[in-house]
Order: C-alpha cells, then sequence, then structure tokens
C-alpha cells in the first residue's frame, strides 16, 4: 500500500503556523528588549541621582571612584568618553583623567632617558602621588589604568604590559610583540635576563633569544652588561629601578647593579 503524500492545505496550514510563531517570537523579543531598555534608563537615572548626591566622594575617594567606575560599566556607560554631557559637567572626572594623563606623560618623559620608555605601574603610581603633592586628590593605580587607556586611544604610543601580576607601562612607539612581552616577563624578578635562561625557560633556539634581545637594545628598552659573569646580561631598567625600591639589603643591591 502506497502512503498519501503530503497534501498542499497542509503544507499551507504548517507554514502558517511557523510565520504565526515566528511573529509571536518577534513580538516577545520586542517587549523584552523594550522592558530592557526601561530597566536600563531607570538604572541609568538612578546612578546620575547617586553621582549627584556623592559627586565629592567620587572626586576625592579612589576606591570609591572604582566602584563607581564599575556601576557604570555595567549599563554601558563611560563617564570618560566625553569631555561634554552630564557625567563630565556634574563630576568633573573628564578633567580630572586630562591631568592625570598630563602627569602621566610629565613623568614617562623624565625618565625616558633612563628607562628606555617602559616603567612599572608601582614605580609610575609613586612618582605620580609624589608630584600631586600630599593635600591633592587621591589617585589609584586604577585611574591611571583608566587615565594610560585614553592616551593608548589617542594613538601616541601609550600601553600596557602585563608582568608579574601588575604591569609595565609603554611610553614611546617601539613595535613589541608576544617574544619581546614574554621576555619581560621572565626578567621580571631579577631585573635581568640572559640568553641560556631565555632558551632554557621557552626552549627557543638562540637566535630566535638574540633577536628579541637586539630589538630590546635597540629601542632603548635594555642595558648590556657584557663583563658579567658566565655570558652577557640583558638588564631592563624598568625593572631594575623596581627591585631597588624594594627592601633590599646594600649586598644584594651591589649584586643587582650592572
Amino acid at each position: 500500500m502506497h502512503r498519501r503524500g503530503v497534501g498542499a492545505g497542509a503544507i499551507a496550514k504548517k507554514k502558517l503556523a511557523e510565520a504565526k510563531y515566528k511573529e509571536r517570537g518577534t513580538v516577545l523579543a520586542e517587549d523584552q528588549i523594550a522592558q530592557m531598555s526601561k530597566q536600563l534608563e531607570t538604572f541609568k537615572t538612578h546612578l546620575e541621582e547617586f553621582a549627584s548626591k556623592h559627586k565629592q566622594e567620587i572626586r576625592k575617594n579612589s576606591q570609591f571612584r572604582v566602584q563607581f567606575q564599575e556601576m557604570c560599566a555595567t549599563i554601558g556607560v563611560d563617564p570618560l568618553a566625553s569631555g561634554k554631557g552630564f557625567w563630565s559637567e556634574m563630576l568633573g572626572v573628564g578633567d580630572f583623567y586630562y591631568e592625570l594623563g598630563v602627569q602621566i606623560i610629565e613623568v614617562c618623559l623624565a625618565l625616558k632617558h633612563r628607562n628606555g620608555g617602559l616603567i612599572t605601574l608601582d614605580e609610575l603610581h609613586h612618582r605620580v602621588l609624589k608630584g600631586r603633592g600630599k593635600f591633592a586628590q587621591d589617585v589609584s593605580q586604577d585611574d591611571l589604568v583608566r587615565a594610560i587607556k585614553k592616551l593608548k586611544a589617542m594613538g601616541n604610543g601609550f600601553g600596557m604590559i602585563p608582568v608579574g601580576g601588575s604591569y609595565l607601562v609603554q611610553s614611546v612607539p617601539a613595535e613589541l610583540n608576544m617574544d619581546h612581552t614574554v621576555v619581560l616577563q621572565l626578567a621580571d624578578k631579577k631585573g635581568y635576563v640572559t640568553v641560556s635562561e631565555i632558551r632554557d625557560s621557552l626552549k627557543w633556539e638562540r637566535e630566535r633569544a638574540s633577536h628579541v634581545l637586539d630589538h630590546l637594545l635597540k629601542e632603548g628598552l635594555a642595558w648590556l652588561d657584557s663583563q658579567a659573569a658566565g655570558e652577557p646580561q640583558y638588564w631592563l631598567p624598568a625593572l631594575f629601578s623596581e627591585l631597588l625600591s624594594r627592601d633590599v639589603t646594600p649586598e644584594e643591591a651591589n649584586q643587582m647593579t650592572p
């Protein structure tokens, strides 16, 4: 016995049902989007009221400012996106991060001859605070990171390289790829690195390690101690200065001096 084919009427009925389901789904999706938009708008209004009420604390308390920035991020509000508008006028955050960016540039330029344009976030934070004076508005490392991201967006060579749970701040437009970053991370503990250490730790060929180190030397980001015992040592002045700022004995300091 032959099975009867599906009739044209059944096909049309099925398509009609699918169209209705699709239409219903579209309506539900539009309703959900409208409700979410309304909720976000309400949240934004409350956030503006909160900012108005606590603006002095947001300006003066760095930790409070971090929490406020996180609240803003949850609804896609960036108080630093524009120098105009509610957030800038109410909180003055645009001016704050602009001034902080200028201070960061000044510190980096002042130390460029020594570190080649690389500085740890810790040292940058210390020098920015020192330059601001004890009566100035407090600045956190989170504030520095946000200001550096704004400088990076301007395309003037600023960037951040993750090293040892923190960052190295790059203030020169040197081309640093992943190989350079890995070598900087390897040098973090002692402030210097050798070709042999790179080969043993990263399993690289000598040519690859030498190429990376030569580039760091060329860009002024590393110093070469060719008289070191065993083999030449490549010192990263940004990391070296950070090591000297820690609690070390005079003997340890002398051993670290290239």
